[in-house]
């Protein structure tokens, strides 16, 4: 069937405006964060109330107003889910403009990959104490953004023969969503690693104690890295293995160490390497945490330089 132009126009533009949303609530978000822990003045008002002597009019009753940062954050919170819509919309409308699942190159890989992250953002971080998180996921998101609708755009096309399969939106799909999921569980273990390095209660005068500081607790981190792991730890192991089942019915063998499949492989280990640590007496806190970010840099390594660097059976990342 030929390429719907209109709709590809459309899921460009639905891209594009995500971008924009997400920028502008990246600002609120700084500002909220930015504005965190300051002290608010409460502000007092003139007020008349009827009843009793003990309500006399012209009391003075002191209202604290609403902090700006609870204001800012509640505005950006509330953008945020027009955002993800458009993010999410591009998603749609990509895969009907090409008539197929929209995974056929790294473009629609990273889209996929950053609205898992949104969304699972939304459900793990939806309480007022991770708000100063938003600042942190939204940020690589937007970098992800930009370098796929920029440096990896590909324009609607159909797939490579290799990818007509109905193996692509399971395989790809669980891969991505996994994929999605380990970029907040890696922001959280790094955060983690900052936030540990200024206890609570303790001043700092320095750039990144500042910053820390108005982190949720460490505590507080190292249990959304973990949760957010367990989710994706098997998904993504379910995602390799479905891709061994692929291979072999593409190319007769379930495992030929492609480097794609070997780096998959790798990073598997490593978040299960995590897990293993974070439940070992020992191991818990940084050590752990480090592994995770070992997992994420495995991850980002898997995603750009195994695909555009790399020759193998899986360059599709659809550059010129």
């Amino acid at each position: 069937m030929p390429i719907d132009e209109t709709l590809a126009g459309y899921s460009n533009l639905a891209f594009k405006s995500a971008f924009v949303v997400y920028v502008l609530v990246l600002a609120m978000f700084i500002v909220q964060y930015a504005s965190a822990r300051k002290k608010v003045t409460a502000a007092r008002e003139l007020v008349t109330v009827g009843g009793g002597p003990a309500d006399a009019p012209g009391k003075v009753a002191d209202r604290p107003a609403r902090p700006l940062t609870e204001r800012v954050g509640n505005m950006a919170f509330s953008v945020l889910f027009v955002a993800i819509g458009l993010h999410l919309a591009s998603i749609v409308l990509r895969g009907f403009a090409v008539h197929r699942f929209p995974l056929g190159n790294m473009y629609e890989f990273i889209t996929m990959a950053t609205a898992a992250a949104m969304v699972t953002g939304l459900v793990f971080m939806h309480d007022r104490r991770y708000r100063g998180m938003w600042v942190f996921l939204i940020a690589p998101v937007l970098i992800l953004m930009y370098l796929a609708g920029n440096v990896l755009y590909a324009e609607a096309a159909p797939v490579v023969p290799a990818l007509k399969s109905f193996w692509l939106p399971i395989h790809v799909t669980i891969v991505s969503v996994g994929s999605g999921i380990f970029l907040l569980s890696g922001v959280a273990s790094l955060l983690f690693l900052l936030r540990i390095r200024q206890p609570e209660g303790q001043e700092s005068t320095n750039l990144l104690g500042a910053l820390a500081r108005r982190l949720p607790d460490a505590q507080s981190l190292d249990r959304l890295a973990y949760k957010t792991t367990i989710v994706a730890f098997p998904l993504f192991g379910t995602g390799v293995i479905l891709g061994a089942i692929w291979a072999e019915a593409a190319w007769g063998r379930f495992w030929g160490w492609d480097p794609k499949e070997t780096v998959s492989f790798i990073t598997w280990v490593v978040y299960a390497a995590y897990l293993h640590a974070r439940a070992t007496s020992g191991w818990r806190d940084t050590k752990a945490a480090w592994i995770n970010v070992a997992g994420f840099v495995a991850m980002l390594f898997n995603l750009f330089i195994i695909n555009i660097v790399v020759s193998g059976l899986h360059s599709y990342a659809g550059l010129n």
